[in-house]
């Protein structure tokens, strides 16, 4: 019977996954047990914040009050807790978006899986989770009563990518280690890239969702600054997120791990040239995404770097 609870939780978790995201769908199939449990947990985790984070039909006070509700929980996970949590939700919904106001509701079944992990992994996953949602909440106590947010230096908009994306590559240097332990002779240069990588899609994200950002109110993109700038920041960023592939792939991490981390990479380095060709808006074609996903494949199969370096300079 617990079997058959669990084998049923963990479709129903894959299915939420499936409709709340596109990359990740497709890459975190490919990571090895129990690591991709883990991960599928903490992506939905990361996607409930974000759903508050985005909530466009709650003023600033009340995003911050429900962030805030959403770390209390995390501090202390409980059935009921996350129960009444999705139901107060519910009751007053955050965005129309039908998938995220459904995942929303299964709030109590991702507790309940997070609860389920082992111990090291569970700690990590609640742990960063918990950093984001605090740094979320900071960001969002930011935003003027008229609903915008204008981040003013690019310093502050790393430190928006940080909070968002940067402490997510940590978390999931933390579980690759955990689940590879052969991987602890290049931790320190894999902690090191953790946060670039993090930062590097998220960049790309930004740019490439600027026009929809603006008109909700979120300007990410800090005024007087060359976009220019930004792009070559994506860019140094992306080369540092190949070097942490690179480094996976050379200490022998499983093939789920090097897909898992390359393809979301390759996929950036793409969307990026698209964005700064077509402008705002612009996004890859599902059989670019599969091309993209078959050439890494066969790139593996034949032994090849999973993500080539794109400067003569290369790794340090």
């Amino acid at each position: 019977m617990g079997d058959k609870h669990l084998g049923t939780r963990a479709s129903r978790l894959e299915e939420l996954l499936i409709k709340t995201s596109r990359t990740f769908a497709l890459s975190i199939p490919l990571l090895p047990e129990p690591t991709r449990r883990e991960v599928t947990v903490a992506y939905l985790l990361f996607r409930i914040a974000d759903t508050l984070e985005d909530a466009t039909g709650w003023a600033p006070a009340q995003q911050a009050g429900e962030l805030h509700r959403l770390a209390a929980l995390l501090k202390r996970p409980t059935p009921q807790g996350s129960r009444d949590l999705a139901q107060r939700w519910l009751e007053d919904p955050p965005l129309p978006s039908a998938p995220y106001l459904e995942l929303l509701a299964e709030l109590p079944a991702v507790v309940e899986a997070l609860q389920e992990l082992s111990a090291e992994s569970r700690e990590q996953v609640r742990a960063q989770t918990l950093r984001t949602v605090e740094r979320m909440t900071s960001f969002v106590q930011r935003t003027r009563d008229n609903r915008t947010l204008q981040l003013q230096s690019v310093s502050e908009l790393q430190d928006y990518c940080y909070a968002v994306a940067g402490i997510v590559g940590e978390m999931l240097t933390e579980l690759f280690l955990i689940g590879t332990p052969q991987l602890e002779s290049i931790a320190p240069a894999l902690r090191a890239g953790a946060p670039k990588f993090g930062e590097a899609l998220q960049l790309v994200n930004i740019l490439k969702d600027s026009a929809a950002d603006a008109g909700e109110g979120r300007e990410y993109l800090p005024p007087g600054i060359e976009l220019g700038t930004v792009f070559e920041l994506a860019r140094s960023d992306l080369d540092t997120a190949g070097c942490y592939v690179r480094d996976l792939q050379r200490a022998g991490a499983p093939r789920g791990v090097v897909t898992f981390t390359a393809l979301p990479v390759l996929l950036a380095w793409r969307t990026l040239a698209v964005v700064e060709r077509h402008g705002p808006g612009a996004k890859l074609t599902r059989d670019e995404v599969a091309n993209i996903a078959g050439s890494l494949h066969n790139d593996l199969d034949h032994g090849r770097p999973a993500v080539a370096p794109s400067r003569p300079a290369g790794c340090a």
